[in-house]
């Protein structure tokens, strides 16, 4: 890894992308600091608890949705969009056509952008809303009430804008993927809780000294979870295929061995942000309402069942991500598509019969990792929150979301630094 770094930095062309990259990324988290007019979001501190979807969403923008800034709705948006358009390219043939084109690619772009745009206006109106109903605004009578409300959605909508032109700004001039990388810095940014964190357990453990030992055994788990997660994040299953030979003119075309590289993480991180902000629906509505426990009990104890911190929240959190997993994976791979793609280049899978029984053995191999892919999952978003049920008065601030996503960025930079190394070292080779 030092390696690597050493020698894309030794590189004029690559250290200019890493240096443009980082400058990218320090004005991103300067966007995140620049409040928004007419906003006291000071009063918005007991929103952002943690199990419901603002939690989720603020740790998305690193803390910028709780204070109001700017760049408070991140890049969520354009994901929500660009998931939105995927998912529909099953029901809608044009969109899929669309995918398969290089053109058409660019436009699909385009109309995520648009998309991205609409979705930010309706969350930066609802936030607005949110804000108003706390007493949050400076200016709420008269003119100057609609005034300050037009100001605040266009802000918001603006700056979601912004962070996207950022982000294409990283991917044309830059390294890597440059919504990851935001996503990526946001996250790293609210890291600082571990410091909290680490001070509620020193001082729990001058009254009970066995929180030593759970300290350490925190750290043992994180760094084992890290080797997990990159692990199984580049773990794969090789399908062998055979293409046969034939002549083509005066010359024999065929006969190589290859293989389909099946991931076992296929998903990456998608099912555990579709499970993550379809549980927390409940108990944000319920920190919106704000029920009496004395005047609905009932209410009250279903709002309850799924905080954070309750195990019915934990079991169906996990049964949605291997659902939502399943469903992922089936979006993503088409075993009949695949298998009429070998019989058109004549290649097979040794040992299996073109046609239906390769479709059968693919979809074979496919359940047992999906299943694989939807445990390995469910451990690393579910352990941290097993912790902190189990550690009573520590709050577990690294969640398997952030987990993921940090890990997979990080692999995929240093891949892209790889990349464009071996390239230059190719190029130089042959000059």
């Amino acid at each position: 890894m030092l390696k690597t770094l050493q020698n894309a930095w030794k590189n004029p062309e690559l250290r200019n992308r890493i240096v443009f990259t980082l400058l990218i990324l320090v004005v991103y988290r300067l966007g995140c600091a620049v409040p928004v007019p007419f906003v006291d979001a000071t009063v918005l501190t007991a929103m952002f608890s943690e199990g419901n979807m603002l939690n989720y969403l603020n740790m998305m923008s690193g803390g910028a949705l709780s204070k109001c800034t700017l760049f408070a709705l991140g890049v969520t948006p354009y994901i929500n969009a660009t998931i939105i358009l995927q998912l529909l390219c099953v029901a809608i043939p044009a969109l899929e056509q669309m995918l398969q084109r290089e053109d058409g690619q660019k436009k699909f772009q385009q109309i995520s952008r648009y998309v991205g745009a609409g979705i930010a206006a309706v969350m930066g109106l609802g936030l607005y809303f949110v804000v108003r109903s706390f007493g949050g605004l400076k200016y709420t009578t008269g003119g100057a009430g609609i005034f300050s409300a037009v100001v605040i959605v266009l802000a918001f909508t603006a700056g979601h804008q912004l962070v996207v032109w950022l982000g294409e700004q990283i991917d044309d001039k830059g390294i890597g993927n440059g919504v990851s990388l935001m996503i990526f810095t946001s996250i790293l940014s609210g890291w600082s809780g571990w410091i909290t964190t680490v001070q509620n357990m020193l001082t729990l453990a001058q009254a009970k000294p066995i929180y030593y030992l759970l300290m350490i055994l925190m750290a043992v788990i994180l760094l084992a979870s890290l080797v997990f997660v990159v692990v199984l994040t580049n773990a794969e299953r090789r399908v062998p295929v055979q293409y046969s030979r034939r002549v083509v003119g005066r010359k024999m075309m065929g006969g190589q061995r290859s293989y389909i590289p099946l991931k076992l993480n296929m998903t990456g991180v998608m099912p555990v942000i579709f499970a993550s902000s379809l549980i927390s629906i409940p108990g944000t509505i319920g920190s919106f309402i704000n029920v009496n426990e004395a005047e609905h009990p009932i209410w009250y104890a279903f709002f309850e069942t799924f905080s954070y911190d309750s195990w019915v929240y934990i079991v169906l959190y996990l049964a949605l991500i291997v659902m939502f997993n399943y469903f992922y994976v089936a979006i993503q791979f088409n075993p009949v598509q695949l298998s009429e793609q070998l019989r058109s280049n004549d290649g097979a899978v040794p040992g299996i019969r073109p046609g239906k029984a390769t479709v059968e053995y693919l979809n074979k191999i496919l359940n047992r990792i999906t299943m694989i892919g939807a445990i390995f999952l469910c451990v690393v978003a579910g352990l941290p929150m097993i912790l902190g049920n189990l550690m009573e008065g520590v709050s577990v601030q690294l969640g398997g979301t952030s987990l993921l996503i940090v890990v997979g960025v990080a692999v995929e930079v240093f891949r892209s630094l790889e990349a464009y190394n071996t390239s230059v070292g190719h190029k130089g080779f042959l000059d």
